[in-house]
């Protein structure tokens, strides 16, 4: 019996653990979840600095048309400044170390310059376009908790702290399988009846996009033993994916040779359109993923259910991403007591996101897959939606 959409998500969830830590480069930490607490080891900035390329100044100084004696130049990366005295200011730079007796940085476009003197065209108040110790972030402070997606601030901040090796989450080891006699690999000209094994490249292209390493295991042909030879070697992964061969024919063999190896079978039919011949397995902590052949079927039943295990074995937060709200353009008509998924391409218009039918939905058509920018879900009680309905949207962008 198929089970509900929910509760499939709900089991291979429960199923997923979370991988081993490894400390990497900082570049290559970059989409990658932090696998520690990092608190910073100084303030930030380190000390007081200018905030503008201007002139440093006494509050009581910082008076329109008020004219004082340029007494000194502090660039950036200076390191003991001279104090400002009553009457002077001192040329400074974006990020130079603040004088002592300094409480405002007036920028060049607000004064006049003439030889040794500079007049102020405007009154600032004090401590004006001047950036404090500790102004954005206190030694101590716990500024990336576990978990963190490292994105380019991120890195930044990482980087400004001088974490040149950073701990994260393992990458998961994805063997993919294709199967059947009916298929040939890239670059082998199809003949009659032969089909290009075209899912192996979609699910090995997703899962490095979802930040896995794929690995090519070819095709099982339709006998026990090539099936047997394949799936023991894909065990040995962290996250096995099958394509095909999950139904209920006789040359699908895929669940009959997994339960021969000792993959403990969690589920097999989902009420869901497309993708009801979905499995789930596991064996020790390896994840086994048993998906239909048709390719649009498969491209979205990675995204229902392999994408969100992949997030949560790299500890990415959260695991299942969550669905969007928007409106039906177009009326829809679907089969109640099943969770539909409709491939559509969204919009948004006047701050709302418009959802519109990418073409035909038969899953035999690629096409509008490759058209669509989202997956609107159509519940399970309901069988008719009408255009300016509200509904779920999962974005792929």
């Amino acid at each position: 019996m198929a089970i509900r959409f929910e509760e499939a998500r709900r089991i291979i969830l429960d199923a997923t653990h979370l991988l081993d830590s490894e400390r990497v480069q900082l570049l290559d930490a970059a989409g990658r979840a932090l696998a520690e607490d990092f608190c910073a080891p100084w303030d930030m900035p380190r000390w007081d600095n200018s905030a503008m390329d201007g002139f440093a100044v006494r509050a009581a100084d910082a008076a329109a048309q008020k004219e004082l004696i340029i007494s000194g130049y502090i660039p950036a990366g200076s390191a003991a400044p001279q104090a400002v005295e009553p009457g002077c200011a001192i040329k400074i730079m974006t990020g130079a170390p603040i004088p002592p007796g300094c409480e405002v940085v007036v920028p060049f476009e607000e004064t006049v310059e003439q030889k040794d003197r500079v007049r102020l065209l405007t009154t600032l108040r004090s401590r004006e376009h001047i950036r404090f110790r500790g102004e954005d972030v206190s030694a101590g402070d716990k500024v990336l908790p576990a978990g963190s997606l490292l994105r380019p601030p991120e890195i930044n901040l990482l980087a400004s702290f001088g974490q040149s090796l950073v701990p994260v989450y393992q990458r998961p080891r994805v063997a993919i399988l294709s199967t059947g006699d009916e298929l040939v690999e890239l670059g082998t000209s199809p003949g009659p009846g032969q089909i290009v094994n075209s899912n192996a490249f979609s699910l090995a292209a997703a899962v490095r996009e979802a930040g896995g390493d794929p690995f090519l295991l070819g095709i099982a042909r339709d006998t026990m033993d090539s099936h047997r030879e394949k799936l023991a070697m894909g065990l040995a992964a962290d996250v096995l994916i099958t394509s095909a061969g999950v139904s209920a024919g006789d040359r699908d063999l895929v669940r009959d040779v997994l339960a021969q190896l000792g993959v403990e079978q969690k589920f097999w039919k989902i009420a869901i359109k497309p993708g009801r011949p979905t499995a789930f397995g596991v064996k020790g902590k390896t994840l086994v993923f048993s998906l239909p052949g048709n390719p649009v079927s498969t491209m979205v039943t990675f995204e229902l259910f392999v994408r969100p295990a992949l997030r949560k074995m790299q500890g990415k937060s959260p695991a299942l991403q969550p669905f969007a709200r928007a409106i039906l353009a177009e009326p829809v008509r679907k089969r109640p007591e099943r969770v539909q998924f409709l491939r559509v391409q969204v919009r948004s218009e006047e701050g709302r996101l418009m959802a519109s039918s990418s073409g035909d939905q038969n899953t035999g058509i690629l096409r509008t897959m490759v058209r669509a920018n989202g997956i609107v879900m159509l519940p399970f009680e309901r069988d008719r939606f009408e255009a300016g309905d509200e509904v779920d949207v999962l974005l792929l962008d």
